[in-house]
């Protein structure tokens, strides 16, 4: 099986009909000037010379933005330059991510005449009046209709939704995941919302009106949302923002990230969790007072099971007095467990 690569290009803010509350996409993408098609030019070939073309699936991602919303002519030098790759072979297609209100027939005959094959919508919530709240200017019919013509014609979809948005609740979240999933999206972004420097957001939040989720509540919401979408096996991507100079800890001096749950691994964080429920669920099964059990994932699931800095051992010790052990099984599905008690209070 060939290894996926994409190859980001960002195109920070291009075609944004107004800011929402939460954005300053320069900071998000680390990105301060103009994308030019010289730069993308260059970054294709600087990530290319380090893939193994032979072993690898590539994909070059426009992201960033509102791609089909920027100038037509903006439009059509930048796929272009990516297009050259995908007809001499050196790449399989092009992903683009935009708005839901950016979507019309011409635009999707222009994506599909430069190769690309994956699409992804902001959605960020179902909820019109929290759309309305955090200024993203459409409602969720738009998003609906997009989604529908993206896959009429071919296209992957992709959403990306948000936890912790301005008057946002978990029901609100959950039920965003629900609406998401009768659209049947081939893939989903989960991302925290972070207070970003010079964001309208972050006024809100110096004088007191918006308050962030703490990374345990953001790690909570979104265990119920990945196993919503893996439930109607739907390829959840990313959970949490890519971490770069200025999206990484409010500490850090290059910062731009004023408050909220950043964290590194926040994908970890949430797998973790979720193997912690499992193993638990498993025990509390047991007619039995368990002193030690046995845990026998794929190599892959194995940094997961212990959860990070070793949390699920810790705490199975602390709460239940159970000592985790550990072993691996290219045998075992991935996702999958065997869980055997090797040691009880009664032994």
């Amino acid at each position: 099986m060939k290894k996926q690569y994409i190859i980001p290009i960002f195109v920070p803010h291009l075609g944004c009909p107004n800011d929402c509350i939460f954005c300053n996409q320069k900071s998000i993408s680390g990105q301060k000037n103009e994308m030019t098609k010289e730069k993308a030019d260059k970054i294709i070939k600087n990530y290319l010379k380090s893939m193994n073309k032979e072993d690898a699936q590539i994909e070059i991602a426009f992201f960033g933005g509102s791609f089909t919303a920027i100038p037509e002519e903006k439009q059509e030098e930048l796929l272009q330059v990516a297009y050259q790759y995908v007809k001499n072979g050196d790449v399989e297609s092009i992903r683009v991510s935009t708005r839901p209100d950016a979507i019309s027939k011409p635009i999707l005959r222009r994506l599909k005449k430069y190769g690309v094959k994956t699409i992804e919508l902001g959605v960020q919530s179902a909820n019109d009046y929290i759309l309305k709240r955090i200024n993203r200017g459409h409602t969720f019919a738009d998003v609906k209709k997009a989604s529908k013509m993206i896959r009429w014609n071919g296209f992957r979809l992709g959403h990306q939704m948000m936890v912790g948005l301005p008057e946002s609740t978990r029901l609100d979240e959950i039920n965003t995941a629900k609406q998401l999933i009768k659209l049947k999206p081939k893939m989903v972004r989960i991302y925290p919302t972070l207070v970003i420097k010079n964001t309208k957001l972050e006024k809100d939040y110096e004088e007191g009106t918006y308050k962030p989720l703490s990374i345990v509540q953001t790690v909570e919401i979104c265990k119920d949302l990945v196993r919503m979408f893996a439930d109607k096996n739907i390829d959840v991507i990313r959970v949490g923002l890519q971490t770069t100079d200025e999206i990484s800890d409010p500490n850090n001096e290059k910062s731009e990230v004023v408050a909220g749950p950043f964290h590194p691994a926040l994908r970890q964080l949430v797998e973790s969790a979720m193997w912690y429920d499992a193993i638990v669920g498993k025990i509390k099964k047991l007619n039995v007072k368990v002193k030690e059990v046995e845990v026998t994932v794929n190599p892959i699931d194995a940094n997961n099971v212990i959860g990070h800095k070793k949390e699920n051992v810790l705490k199975l010790k602390d709460t239940y007095d159970v000592d985790l052990v550990l072993k691996q099984d290219k045998k075992v599905k991935q996702g999958k467990s065997k869980i055997e008690v090797t040691k009880t209070y009664t032994d």
